[in-house]
Formats: C-alpha cells, sequence, structure tokens
C-alpha cells in the first residue's frame, strides 16, 4: 500500500504471492484440494463441474503434478474429462513424470478418452513415452488408426547417420 495526498492507496500494490509450500495452506483448502481430486479420480462430474463452474484452478495439480483431467481420463471418466475440456482444462499439461494426459489415457487403454483428448487438442507426441509410444508399445491398434498411423508407421529413426 501506498499514501498519495495522504490517504492509502491500493494502487501498484501487488497482491500476496501464493505460498509455494502446500503444507503451508490452510487444512480446510488442502481437504478441499484432495476432494476434488477425489472426484476427478471417481469420475463425479455433476460435483466437479460446479467447483468449476464457482472458479476452482481448471489445471489443479496434485503433488505429484497430476492434473484433474490426468486424473479423469487415467480413470476413463469420458464425460469428466469432456466437462474438463469445456471448462478451459489443457490437456497438453505434464506431470512430474513428464507423462502426459493422453498417454496414460492410451496406457489404460481407453480408446474413447484418447479420442476426446485428441479432439480437445491433446498433443499425440508429448511426453515420455508420448502416446504414440505407448500405442505402438501395448499394440493399441486402434489408438494407432485414431492417430493416423499403422503399427510399423509414424516415426523414422535415424542411427548413425543412417535411416
Amino acid at each position: 500500500m501506498s499514501v498519495l495526498n495522504g490517504t492509502p492507496s491500493t494502487e501498484n500494490a501487488s497482491a500476496p504471492a501464493p505460498p509455494n509450500d502446500p503444507s503451508s495452506l490452510p487444512p480446510a483448502a488442502l481437504d478441499l484440494a484432495a476432494k476434488l481430486f477425489d472426484l476427478a479420480r471417481t469420475g463425479d462430474t455433476p460435483l466437479l463441474t460446479t467447483y468449476l463452474t464457482a472458479g476452482i484452478p481448471k489445471n489443479l495439480t496434485n503433488a505429484q503434478g497430476d492434473t484433474l483431467l490426468m486424473l479423469a481420463s487415467y480413470h476413463g471418466h469420458i464425460d469428466t474429462v469432456k466437462a474438463l475440456l469445456e471448462h478451459g482444462a489443457d490437456p497438453n499439461v505434464l506431470n512430474g513424470r513428464g507423462q502426459s494426459v493422453i498417454a496414460g489415457a492410451v496406457f489404460k487403454g481407453y480408446d474413447e478418452v484418447a479420442r476426446v483428448l485428441r479432439e480437445g487438442g491433446a498433443d499425440i507426441e508429448l511426453g515420455q513415452p508420448n502416446a504414440m509410444d505407448c500405442a505402438r508399445m501395448f499394440k493399441r491398434e486402434g489408438i494407432l488408426r485414431l492417430f493416423g498411423v499403422g503399427e510399423g508407421e509414424g516415426r523414422t529413426v535415424e542411427i548413425n547417420g543412417v535411416q
């Protein structure tokens, strides 16, 4: 706060920075965050949508870097995935292990979730392993077709200058 002409002014005042350490958050905030992650994990779309509409962060992450969208996708909750995408969740956020949302859906074999994520802008080449690698590794032929490649197609690997 600054003083201008003898009166306090909030102009140019900055809001306090959010805490960097989750343990410094109030217990009620931690409880709410845990509840939100559980809603995504269990696919409680109506209640999670209520919180999204009220303004919770659409890309909220847990301690492992998993977003609400990643948890909903990994557990195969297509309606929750759609709702999160409709509310602006980013399908290209990587978690703390460098894994992508769509690669998790491919790994679990949730073809429809992978389709919705792809249509929602998920990049199939993000992450390690990426969604393409997962589809090939686990022989998810339907997903490979969704991505527009056959099992042996897609990536050219150069070894010692030879393709």
